[in-house]
């Protein structure tokens, strides 16, 4: 099984080379923002819990997001492998998934990092929140989250860098090129 941690700060491009991806390798997307939006926008118990963490810029509790993966997980027991995109966020989460993973005799293949400047960063969401209008691409909560990635998320990468798992790709510049720069990586999986 594939299973691919693609990994970046909001607006890094992660969802979009996500559908690349899954097209080509025939992936399930597994995206917690989605996840969390979903459940919201169906009220699920879940949904009210995460609506006003998320609507506050802050992230969800491990154990809420992970039993959430799990889940997801499971219901693709055919799955030719998974894209994990927007998680791990913290490395209690990378052990969680870690652990996880192995107790379905799995594990995490590789991890790709788009690297991508905080002003590309700030301009892209810019535009994204004009378009979508999504609560959590406001200016302020942008802000947050761009801080939360580079206080703590970032800290994720070490850890898969010590397990040699971890590989980066420039995230700027056209959709294609990065794709390539991506698939070069994942095919030699």
């Amino acid at each position: 099984m594939l299973n691919l941690v693609l990994f970046g700060p909001p607006g890094a491009g992660k969802g979009t080379q996500s559908e690349k991806l899954i097209e080509k390798y025939q992936l399930v997307h597994i995206s917690t923002g989605d996840l969390f939006r979903v459940h919201i926008k169906d009220q699920t118990n879940l949904g009210q819990q995460v609506s006003q963490i998320i609507a506050d810029g802050n992230l969800v509790p491990d154990s809420i997001t992970i039993a959430m993966l799990e889940e997801e997980i499971k219901k693709n027991p055919q799955a030719k492998g998974f894209i994990f995109d927007g998680f791990p966020r913290t490395v209690a989460q990378a052990e969680a998934l870690d652990a996880f993973l192995a107790s379905i005799d799995e594990k995490i293949t590789g991890v790709v990092a788009l690297d991508v400047t905080e002003e590309e960063l700030t301009q892209r969401i810019a535009k994204r929140q004009e378009i979508s209008g999504r609560a959590d691409d406001a200016a302020d909560k942008l802000k947050k989250r761009i801080e939360e990635y580079f206080s703590k998320t970032i800290h994720v990468l070490p850890y898969y860098d010590a397990q040699g798992k971890l590989a980066k790709v420039n995230g700027i510049g056209d959709i294609e090129e990065i794709f390539g720069s991506l698939t070069a990586i994942i095919d030699q999986y």
